[in-house]
């Protein structure tokens, strides 16, 4: 049974196996058909009929008209590339936002510079006044061991005695030899001298500002300490000869722009206003940072008040000359307008373009507006250690005795003054001048104190000043040393400075390893490299983070509060 079995089985197996040998097969047939039909398909053995309806398929396709539908009608979708398009709109809206915030800026330095320059005509004399009384009336009170002026005091005599003495030196100078000699010359050659001129001022209003310091420290500097100057009286010297100097600078930029006002076809007025925007093309294209902006902004505003003095300046002896006819302000109107509209022109788009290529937001030039109302407000302190006017020099490098020098001269000259009725003015005009001064440093006072509170930088006001023996510290501190990797950087006395809209810092007791070291001078130049390798910025993470964020940033970032003068040749960037 066993054995049938098996064989009916057999028998069964075997035909489906022969049938599915007989399908394998008939499928390889029909393969090989097709494959041979593609072979002579593609050695090019086609019916005639077949190619020809090809050939018209292929010439109806390659008709304009379907071209130019379809070019027509081609469609794509921005949706697709939303990011970029949207960073594009962005850049849109911040360019138009900056003409706003830069005037903003422009307006609060301004006044600022006002103030610092109405403080020479107003409360400075009457400051030397009270020293000078002060230093008569010392004996008969007696002398119980204080000295005889206060610092700030004999800082301000020391102005007084150099306004004095200059303009002594100014009154020999001759304006009209100066005005011919200039107007002898040919337009190329002004505008050449022109700009030479500008160089020369930015090189003066850098070097000036430390001959002063230099002076001040010089007068007050604590006598139990070592000598290490030349002395008060070369140093008054050098003060002297830099503002009467700079003055005469100013002098002969002021009389180039009144015979350009002069000039009959206004060319050499025109090639002048060509020049501001001779500026947006060395200054555009350059790489720009937040710190380097900041301190472009500052030049702009302090030469835009330049520029309104030297237009005041440049109004008052063409009045003169012209026995103060009212109708020739007129005539001197429409290019007074040229000249300052194309400076805010010029500013406008130079602002906007570093923005945009750049990536910085205009958000910025309120943090600038801080840093200069921080100024404004520190200088109020008990513990200020500098007079407002000197930090505004300072930080724009706009020096106002030079230029407070050229005006009082200009006016002297330009005004004869005979009579009581003509001295009775002369002194309602001062005590305006007294009000405008007292009323501006109120609404400046208050508006810095609304900018600092807004930008949370009411703790840095109650840091004490860095001392001297701190400035050592630090810069021993940040000399070249080996420091092995992974290990945290600790410098004792250290602050950290928090940007200007970071939240203030708790003062709570930090690990060693958050810890970075700051420098608390505040007397650096932003693009001055200093040549110290303790000055970068290393990030002190441990770990597999240390490791990865080391060395992230090369240069070191400076606090905008750090950023102290103004830089050499006008804002060059490293």
């Amino acid at each position: 049974m066993a054995d049938s079995l098996a064989t009916a089985q057999g028998e069964e197996i075997e035909p489906e196996k022969e049938g599915k040998e007989r399908r394998m097969e008939g499928d390889s047939e029909n393969r090989g058909s097709k494959e041979t039909s593609e072979v002579t398909e593609t050695l090019g053995f086609y019916d005639k009929k077949k190619v020809q309806k090809d050939k018209k398929r292929s010439l109806s396709d390659l008709s304009l008209v379907r071209f130019m539908g379809a070019e027509l009608t081609r469609g794509y979708f921005l949706e697709h590339n939303e990011a970029k398009y949207t960073e594009r709109r962005e850049r849109v809206y911040t360019c138009l936002r900056i003409p706003k915030e830069l005037e903003k800026l422009m307006l609060f330095g301004f006044f600022l510079c006002l103030d610092a320059f109405l403080y020479v005509f107003t409360l400075l004399p009457l400051r030397v006044l009270l020293a000078l009384i002060q230093l008569l009336t010392l004996p008969c009170c007696g002398l119980s061991g204080s000295p005889l002026l206060q610092p700030a005091q004999v800082c301000d005599v020391m102005k007084g005695l150099i306004m004095v003495l200059c303009y002594v030196m100014m009154s020999y100078v001759d304006y009209s030899m100066m005005y011919h000699l200039i107007r002898g010359q040919s337009v190329i050659k002004l505008y050449i001298i022109y700009n030479m001129l500008e160089v020369a001022d930015r090189l003066f209003s850098s070097f000036g500002q430390d001959i002063l310091d230099a002076l001040y420290w010089t007068a007050t500097e604590p006598k139990e300490k070592k000598r290490a100057h030349i002395g008060v009286v070369p140093h008054f010297l050098m003060a002297v000869l830099y503002v009467f100097l700079h003055a005469i600078l100013i002098l002969v930029q002021a009389t180039t722009l009144n015979v350009a006002f002069n000039s009959h076809n206004k060319s050499l007025l025109t090639i002048m206003m060509s020049n501001n925007f001779v500026e947006i093309k060395g200054s555009v294209f350059k790489k720009f940072e937040k710190n380097n902006l900041f301190q472009m902004s500052n030049s702009d505003i302090k030469e835009r008040f330049t520029n309104y003095v030297l237009l005041l300046i440049v109004c008052l002896r063409n009045m003169e000359q012209f026995s103060w006819n009212p109708d020739h302000l007129w005539v001197l109107f429409p290019d007074v307008v040229m000249v300052i509209a194309s400076e805010v022109t010029v500013d406008v788009v130079k602002h906007a373009f570093i923005t945009k290529f750049n990536d910085i937001t205009a958000d910025v030039y309120g943090e600038y507006r801080a840093s200069l109302a921080f100024d404004l407000v520190s200088s109020r302190q008990k513990n200020a250690y500098t007079d407002y006017s000197d930090s505004v020099s300072r930080r724009m490098g706009f020096i106002p005795l030079p230029l407070a020098l050229l005006l009082i001269r200009v006016v002297t000259s330009s005004v004869k003054i005979q009579g009581s009725l003509s001295f009775m003015c002369v002194l309602l005009f001062y005590l305006g001048m007294i009000s405008l001064k007292v009323l501006n440093s109120i609404v400046l006072l208050g508006t810095s104190c609304v900018f600092v509170k807004d930008a949370n930088m009411e703790e840095k006001l109650f840091r004490s000043p860095p001392s001297a023996a701190s400035s050592r510290s630090n810069s021993r501190a940040h000399r070249p040393t080996r420091t092995p990797p992974g290990e945290p950087i600790v410098e004792e006395g250290a602050v950290s400075s928090a940007s200007v809209t970071c939240q203030p810092t708790n003062h709570q007791q930090e690990s060693p390893a958050s810890t970075l070291p700051t420098s608390q001078s505040d007397d650096h130049f932003l693009t001055t490299p200093d040549g110290e390798d303790g000055d970068k910025d290393i990030s002190a993470a441990t770990g597999e983070e240390g490791e990865g964020l080391k060395h992230r940033n090369p240069a070191p970032k400076k606090d905008l509060l750090e950023i102290d003068r103004f830089t050499i040749c006008g804002n060059r960037i490293d």
